[in-house]
């Protein structure tokens, strides 16, 4: 069970948080993309292995979202969390 540290509300459990999934770069102009690379920014979801910056909404508590750094190997938080807002 990870503790993710609310800026607002302090060390909370997993549980109160809804996983928003990896952050993504800007979305492009699908104006200036072919088919192959729109469907391809909508559809692939990264999952290196390692440090990945991750959303999660604190939705059983302040409502907030944050941005943090997980390490896919260990499961453990290895970057501070900031508001995602």
């Amino acid at each position: 069970m990870l503790l993710i540290t609310c800026p607002f509300c302090g060390p909370r459990n997993e549980s109160e948080f809804v996983y928003g999934g990896p952050v993504k770069p800007p979305r492009p102009d699908p104006a200036t993309r072919d088919d192959a690379e729109w469907t391809e920014w909508l559809t692939h979801v990264p999952n290196p292995v390692g440090p990945v910056e991750e959303q999660w909404w604190h939705a059983r508590g302040c409502g907030t979202w944050l941005t943090i750094w997980r390490d896919t190997r260990s499961h453990d938080i290895v970057g501070a969390p900031h508001d995602g807002g």
